[in-house]
């Protein structure tokens, strides 16, 4: 039973804290978003009625703003707090469904933890250290990518002064690709656990090396998600549907609330699905057989995979291909 509700509306280096006490009084406070604020987090909420030995009775909300959130959503999970991390849509919806007029990081801080009081939101679960390790391993690697694609191009245009600094770094980046994929190889191999979800995963036409390190940093957790639906949800991948009475009937279009670095990662191994191996073409042809556009059906092919990828996660069995093209 919780008493105490914590609203932390987070920013890369600072986050406000708004906590709704059981007498309905709000305190506030602003701590940096290190190590040494996650640290002053706890004593000012021991201040306020909620100590080490009840922070059980607590409940933290908070928003899934980039990763500035992760840090200290895990400290707080390891402190046995319940977190729930929120998607920002549904806080600003619910901001305007009580006539917010005005939005201040601690005006956004109450909103959230009036949130967290009023639904009363599933609690997040924390991955475990190694997931964690391999989700920031992953992460880095698409940085690295993308500074190399940014990097590319300048070389292209640029004055033939700034050429072989420009070149010297793209060298330097494609070394540093390779070292963080090794660093990825190597730590699923180390770990029992990722080394059997990647085989399963492995057995799947279409996914690749780079798309099988991505599904198991943010799909390995088989208790993160209770069917694939939701972990489809999680991407955005999900179709939004338009319609009111008989006069507006939009066409359904995928909703994109979610997470736009996993969802972009899937729009190519969908592709490979589609044209490069027979489970994806029969899926491809019978879509296409119903009328279905070219787009619909990509989109299609990336929740289809999600849905592959989770199924043979939480049965532990490899993908079957005579399940997929009857």
């Amino acid at each position: 039973m919780h008493t105490h509700f914590l609203g932390i509306d987070i920013a890369k280096s600072k986050f406000d804290c708004a906590l709704v006490r059981p007498d309905g009084k709000v305190r506030n406070k602003v701590l940096s978003n290190n190590a040494q604020g996650f640290a002053q987090l706890l004593t000012w909420l021991d201040a306020h009625g909620v100590s080490s030995c009840q922070l059980s009775q607590l409940h933290v909300c908070m928003e899934a703003t980039g990763i500035y959130w992760e840090a200290l959503a895990e400290f707080l999970c390891d402190q046995g707090i319940a977190v729930s991390v929120i998607n920002p849509a549904q806080i600003k919806s619910y901001g305007a469904s009580r006539l917010m007029r005005s939005k201040t990081d601690k005006i956004d801080a109450n909103l959230i933890a009036h949130f967290c009081k009023e639904r009363l939101p599933q609690p997040w679960k924390a991955p475990a250290p190694h997931e964690r390790v391999l989700r920031s391993l992953v992460l880095r690697l698409e940085a690295l990518q993308n500074m190399l694609t940014q990097e590319s191009n300048r070389l292209q245009v640029a004055n033939a002064a700034v050429q072989p600094q420009i070149q010297n770094h793209i060298d330097w980046l494609n070394a540093e690709i390779k070292a963080v994929a090794k660093l990825i190889k190597d730590h699923i191999d180390k770990h029992p656990d990722l080394r059997q979800k990647r085989d399963l995963l492995q057995s799947i036409p279409g996914i690749g090396e780079r798309t099988l390190a991505i599904m198991l940093a943010y799909f390995g957790s088989t208790e993160q998600f209770d069917n694939a639906r939701k972990a489809v949800a999680f991407v955005g991948l999900d179709p939004r549907q338009h319609e009111s009475g008989s006069s507006v009937k939009g066409k359904p279009r995928m909703s994109k609330v979610g997470h736009a670095f996993v969802r972009k990662a899937l729009y190519m191994p969908a592709m490979a699905a589609l044209y490069k191996t027979d489970w994806g073409k029969c899926f491809r042809d019978r879509l296409a057989s119903a009328g279905k556009p070219p787009k619909l059906i990509i989109g299609a092919m990336m929740r289809k995979l999600i849905h592959v990828a989770v199924g043979v996660l939480k049965s532990n069995k490899p993908f079957n291909s005579a399940l997929h093209c009857a």
